[in-house]
């Protein structure tokens, strides 16, 4: 239940995703010329603060429990602080709130000095910058995902998927945008089919409205773990070409897989569209 959950909470979000992804250009790809480092005094992001910010609308017996753990951390031992964050890092993944979640997974991580914290900091701090329209804040969960990912690779410099992750974090919060698209082709040549690299590739792509390429980037995603958000993708790509043909296909496969009402009526609607 809590997995369809979070499927449904993802799946609904894509619709807003795609209106910011094509509505902003990666500064130094599209315009790489004018292209200036500027330096923005970013809200304090504190585990404290994005917790206080993710408890809102939450059931109050959850708010309770998750309260009761943050108090019990703040005497607690190096011993009990680790069993007490896993059981924290259990309650946020459970109501899907990424932000403080990474966190969690660094506290981890600087106990016990793991790759696997490590990385999982990073993705969770990837995944709460995401679909953030607050850029400041985004901006700081960006940076705080740059870091653990760079940890991680100081401890296996050989993983794939802490370089898809440093990469796309370059991508989305530096100036040096290249450097994080050099990286995912990095991780592409190694692994020509890693889904992960090729679904950041695909995104950056549309981005910078590249979308054949983009298209090349998510069939290879959906020939091997096809889901709705990548056929949405791949369709939007089709569409922003004038392939209404293949965009309807994509669209067709991307509600089946969702099987959410909100998605479907979206899709329905664009598939009338594509239709006349």
């Amino acid at each position: 239940m809590q997995q369809r959950t979070k499927q449904v909470v993802a799946i609904t979000s894509i619709v807003v995703l795609m209106g910011i992804l094509l509505a902003q250009p990666i500064k130094g790809l599209v315009n790489e010329n004018n292209a200036a480092s500027e330096t923005t005094t970013g809200p304090q992001v504190t585990f404290e603060s994005v917790s206080q910010k993710a408890k809102e609308g939450l059931n109050p017996g959850i708010i309770q429990e998750i309260a009761a753990i943050e108090a019990a951390l703040q005497h607690a031992d190096d011993a009990e602080k680790r069993s007490l964050l896993q059981q924290l890092a259990i309650k946020w993944d459970d109501v899907n709130k990424s932000a403080p979640l990474g966190f969690i997974y660094e506290d981890l991580a600087e106990l016990d000095g793991s790759f696997d914290n490590w990385l999982k900091a990073g993705d969770a701090y990837r995944a709460a910058y995401a679909n953030l329209q607050d850029t400041l804040t985004a901006g700081a969960l960006n940076d705080y995902a740059i870091n653990a990912y760079e940890k991680a690779l100081a401890l296996d410099s050989a993983s794939l998927d802490a370089k898809v992750g440093l990469g796309s974090a370059y991508v989305t919060g530096t100036a040096n945008p290249m450097a994080g698209i050099a990286l995912l082709r990095e991780v592409v040549r190694v692994q020509p089919s890693h889904v992960e690299a090729n679904k950041s590739l695909g995104l950056f792509s549309m981005q910078s409205r590249q979308f054949d390429l983009a298209i090349d980037r998510f069939n290879t995603v959906v020939s091997q773990q096809p889901d709705a958000e990548s056929y949405f993708y791949l369709a939007t790509s089709y569409e922003n070409i004038g392939l209404n043909r293949e965009a309807i296909a994509a669209f067709e496969k991307s509600r089946d897989l969702a099987a959410d009402p909100t998605l479907t009526q979206f899709i329905n609607r664009k598939i009338d569209e594509l239709s006349k």
